[in-house]
């Protein structure tokens, strides 16, 4: 089995940041602030969050904020809940969430109808779809079993049954998919592996066979990871990969939260400075 190629992940994800004009960075022009979030928690995972240069970073993310409160993936773009949640992740990683203007946000959830919507999205197969009656999915079954966990509510979740059906998305290469049927994908590695240690079933899989999988996904030569062998790397896959393998427990790498998707000491640091 090979090794991680840390420090070469860690020039590509920077390298992407300085090319701006490349079609990679054009066509994500309108995400960018996804884009920041998988790449600095891949440098956090890696221990290498330092890289960066923090005040830069916490400036642009402020511009992308308007009078709604919410963030735009990019300066000048429309406010997004996803994009607003990657800007308050990347302020996490920095330990400066407490500039946010918390004034402008919705303030109280109705949680119970949040998790009775969630629960009348569970199929018969013990999956998750994008709506009720929808069919199941890995990354779907991620965000509804993390907002069930965050929650407190997985008692409706069918352990033993989803379990089933997520360690069924492995397949002989190792790799896992997202559906029956489908190819594997790196990213992947997070869907269902960050579900399974929430119910409690990731024994339920080979776990040496998938960080081969991850691991020969590398460019061993420009840093980066891809969906599968030999195709081309991108920031995406390259953090699902980084965090899959930190699930995994693979030496060298911080731990990371499989509901809030942010490093453990993140995660721990935000709830204990509440108290």
């Amino acid at each position: 089995m090979g090794e991680l190629a840390a420090d070469k992940h860690v020039k590509y994800i920077i390298s992407v940041e300085k090319k701006k004009d490349s079609f990679e960075s054009v066509v994500m022009e309108h995400l960018r602030l996804n884009g920041a979030y998988w790449g600095l928690t891949t440098l956090d995972i890696l221990g290498k969050l330092d890289a960066v240069d923090e005040e830069d970073v916490i400036s642009w993310i402020l511009k992308c904020q308007d009078e709604s409160g919410g963030f735009a993936g990019n300066i000048g773009h429309d406010p997004h809940v996803l994009y607003t949640l990657s800007a308050v992740q990347v302020l996490a990683l920095f330990d400066k969430v407490d500039i946010l203007d918390a004034d402008k946000r919705l303030d109280k959830i109705n949680v119970d109808k949040a998790v009775e919507y969630i629960v009348s999205c569970k199929n018969l197969d013990g999956g998750f779809g994008c709506t009720p009656g929808g069919e199941s999915h890995a990354g779907q079954i991620f965000c509804c079993v993390g907002a069930l966990a965050i929650a407190g509510a997985l008692h409706h979740v069918d352990k033993d049954l989803l379990g089933w059906w997520l360690c069924e998305r492995q397949v002989k290469s190792g790799g896992l998919n997202g559906r029956p049927e489908k190819l594997p994908d790196v990213c992947y590695s997070w869907w269902v592996l960050s579900s399974l240690i929430m119910i409690d079933r990731v024994h339920w899989i080979n776990k040496d066979k998938l960080v081969k999988f991850i691991l020969d996904c590398q460019d061993m030569e420009n840093g980066g990871i891809s969906d599968r062998p030999d195709d081309a790397v991108d920031v995406f896959h390259t953090y699902f990969g980084v965090a899959g393998l930190s699930l995994l427990e693979y030496p060298g790498l911080k731990p990371i939260d499989p509901a809030y998707a942010l490093p453990v000491d993140v995660v721990n640091r935000i709830f204990f400075s509440k108290k």
